[in-house]
């Protein structure tokens, strides 16, 4: 039981990232028209053959996001979803819009994630003071108030840099194979106009002496935010004989979820993605000996490393020797993250980073990444990460 291959992508869109916006803002149902329009466009489609979308939250409706987005755009939909996973959203969407278009509910879904600014209100409400404590729930009667939150465990940047440490005390760590991660995808970056970071490559010596953000984690090992989008339309496979470029097939799909918080993990270093690629692997039939390129949700360096050890690419606690024994660029023995990933391209607003890699997973099997094209590139595996790895999806994209 599982995905058939029977839905495909054949389009793709995508805003340059931008660290300093200087363009129009526009809402996310703005949004959400451009980028639908350009990834009909892309695939060879009209807006009369879409009949579905997945979306996560947007500013402009608290409830009934789909049903906001639908009327925005003319749409009439026989199936709508609406997805809260954070950065895991994306490959979730795509893995849903599969099954629906599979189950015949529908035969083309949007699947998009806006995240340029959005106009300024004349009237803002009140600063919500919670949104400061980052992932973590600072609300009435949440777990994490009473027991995280006291003590300093905020935001992203320590659950990570404790999964870091808890890592290193288990494992051993050399900071220069994580410094060589971000190194490697500042690389690819060099290949794609649309990063934030291109035109800058950098040197794992220059991670290494970049600032300390939260120990082991320098900043150029963690993301940088940014302006941007992405989207995705996936099709019938009686659709995607009408599309102008190769299909891209969802063969595989996983999605696991423990904890929200790290305080509650049963084992730091062993995250979700495991389940969620495993899932993935054994629907397609496929094994991590068989991807072509890892396209790996990669919002810090200790993310890329436990994705890969997880996913099943290297015994557990072999990562590092992983890392230092292969060539992480688009060139390399094992391609990651060939558009730079969110370290090197940028992390874009609201859910808009997670959907950077099947957007990049896409172009490589369609052979149109111009740059940074992996030769021969036919099966990629995607992930997708929310919260403090709490939350993971993985999916098996293969050219047909």
């Amino acid at each position: 039981m599982g995905l058939q291959g029977r839905a495909a992508i054949t389009g793709v869109a995508d805003f340059k990232n931008e660290r300093k916006y200087t363009g129009k803002r526009k809402f996310y149902t703005e949004q959400w028209a451009e980028l639908t329009q350009l990834a009909i466009t892309d695939a060879g489609l009209s807006k009369q053959d879409i009949d579905g979308l997945c979306c996560a939250s947007i500013p402009e409706s608290s409830m009934f996001a789909p049903a906001t987005i639908a009327e925005y755009l003319g749409l009439r939909v026989n199936f709508a979803e609406m997805v809260d996973l954070g950065g895991a959203s994306s490959v979730s969407m795509i893995w849903r819009a599969a099954a629906a278009i599979e189950l015949g509910l529908c035969e083309a879904v949007v699947c998009a994630a806006p995240g340029l600014p959005i106009p300024s209100n004349p009237n803002p409400p009140r600063r919500d003071p919670t949104r400061l404590f980052g992932s973590v729930s600072a609300n009435w009667g949440s777990p994490q108030t009473e027991f995280d939150v006291p003590y300093g465990n905020v935001a992203q940047n320590a659950g990570y840099a404790l999964i870091a440490q808890r890592y290193a005390a288990t494992y051993g760590y050399d900071e220069r194979a994580l410094a060589k991660i971000a190194a490697d995808q500042r690389t690819n970056a060099q290949g794609n106009p649309n990063a934030v970071f291109y035109g800058q490559p950098i040197t794992i010596d220059d991670v290494l002496q970049s600032k300390m953000i939260a120990d082991p984690l320098h900043i150029l090992e963690i993301v940088m935010p940014c302006a941007g989008g992405c989207a995705v339309v996936v099709v019938s496979d009686r659709l995607a004989k009408k599309c102008r470029h190769r299909p891209v097939h969802i063969t595989g799909c996983g999605e696991h979820l423990t904890t929200r918080s790290v305080t509650y993990a049963e084992d730091m270093t062993v995250t979700p993605v495991g389940p969620a690629a495993a899932s993935a692997f054994r629907m397609s039939g496929k094994s991590p000996r068989d991807i072509d390129v890892l396209e790996a949700y990669d919002c810090y360096t200790i993310t890329v490393l436990l994705t890969i050890e997880d996913s099943g690419f290297c015994n557990k606690g072999e990562g590092i020797a992983f890392v230092n024994e292969n060539d992480l660029t688009f060139a390399g023995s094992f391609p990651v993250n060939t558009h730079g990933g969110q370290l090197g391209a940028g992390q874009a607003a609201g859910m808009a980073g997670g959907m950077s890699q099947p957007v990049e997973g896409v172009r490589q099997i369609m052979g149109r990444a111009e740059g940074r094209q992996v030769p021969h590139c036919d099966t990629a595996l995607v992930t997708g990460t929310g919260g403090i790895m709490s939350e993971q999806s993985a999916i098996i994209l293969e050219g047909a």
